[in-house]
């Protein structure tokens, strides 16, 4: 009986590794693919007043579960009309939302059901028409299609190489803001300094400024100025949105962050935080990693208020988007949900700044 049940078990564990880590694919590597919820701290469990703002979720369903040959624990789901899809981290939240208010999934169900691999991994599956595999509903052991390529990203927008590797492979992407952020800049708590001039961010990343004591800081004290990696959606915002085509100067690897997550821990907890410096976004810092020993600091005088992202007094507003390749015409209809009224009612109880906000204050 027990040499039965070993071998039951192997067997199950040959499929997960099949459909978790596809043919030829390196574990560890796929391991990294799908790293959002590792660089996450809170419980993005359902909150209290949750409401329900979906009247009619015909529109977008998932498919009919079909059994998968020659196993009784594990099945494949066709995608049916709702959207295989992946993206940024910092969209985590807002993916299991739009679960919540389409398919009714448990909380439990969600967190398997939300498999984002960040945002490169995200952009080479849409562009090369890619499935996300490990995409699971537990409670029913259903893994979803594992052939069906990821339809929208939902997250920050491509950087160069990215749109570059689109064009490459005849693939047009379409990209539909559905809301707004802040790329803020993070020091440890105990650093003096409460804010920078773009000036001085520039200055410092491009190896020009390298002490405290020059903006403003501690005599003697170096500037440890983080970056991330190329390609992650945080390092596209430093290089396109405040380094604005100066390069930045080369970090050394030990402060190259894999993950916002891991950046947050080394400028709040690195054995010399008082000299370190990061960058992330505003809603990622106040709702998916909290850390107590860091803070925020304001640019060129501005705290990155939802009224200065919307006066324009901050200057580093970003968006995330809906990103779908145009011949996609249930995609499209997603996107436009998502910018509807309906959509942004989801967004807004997600957390974020809905779109409409910018337009309502142009």
């Amino acid at each position: 009986m027990l040499r039965k049940k070993l071998c039951a078990l192997l067997a199950l564990t040959v499929l997960l590794c099949a459909v978790l880590c596809p043919a030829g694919a390196d574990p560890e590597e796929e391991a990294e693919k799908t790293g959002s919820w590792s660089q996450i701290n809170q419980s993005l469990a359902r909150k209290e007043g949750w409401q329900r703002f979906v009247e009619d979720p015909s529109a977008f369903q998932l498919g009919e579960v079909t059994p998968r040959a020659g196993s009784a624990e594990l099945s494949d789901g066709a995608w049916g009309t709702y959207p295989s899809l992946d993206g940024s981290t910092v969209c985590v939240p807002l993916a299991m939302e739009l679960a919540r208010q389409w398919l009714d999934l448990s909380e439990e169900d969600l967190n398997g059901f939300v498999s984002f691999s960040t945002t490169p991994y995200a952009y080479d599956r849409l562009t090369n028409l890619l499935p996300n595999p490990t995409v699971v509903i537990t409670s029913k052991g259903i893994t979803m299609d594992s052939e069906h390529p990821v339809d929208l990203v939902l997250g920050t927008g491509p950087n160069a190489d990215e749109r570059k590797a689109a064009e490459d492979a005849g693939a047009e992407l379409v990209m539909v803001p559905v809301c707004y952020d802040a790329f803020v800049f993070l020091v440890n708590g105990e650093n003096p300094v409460t804010g920078l001039t773009s000036e001085q961010i520039r200055s410092i990343y491009t190896g020009v400024t390298r002490v405290w004591s020059d903006v403003g800081g501690e005599t003697g004290q170096p500037i440890i100025a983080y970056q991330r990696p190329h390609g992650s959606g945080s390092q596209t915002a430093m290089e396109e949105l405040v380094m604005q085509g100066m390069n930045l100067s080369a970090a050394e690897q030990n402060f190259i962050a894999d993950g916002m997550g891991d950046l947050i821990r080394q400028v709040g907890n690195y054995t010399n935080s008082r000299q370190a410096l990061g960058y992330s976004y505003l809603y990622y810092v106040d709702q998916l990693y909290r850390d107590g020993s860091i803070r925020v600091l304001s640019v060129d005088g501005a705290e990155p208020s939802p009224e200065n992202l919307r006066s324009g007094a901050y200057p580093y507003t970003v968006y995330y988007y809906a990103v779908y390749r145009a011949e996609n015409e249930n995609a499209k209809a997603f996107a436009d949900w998502l910018v509807s009224d309906e959509g942004q009612k989801c967004v807004a109880q997600a957390g974020y700044i809905p779109l409409r906000d910018i337009a309502e204050n142009e």
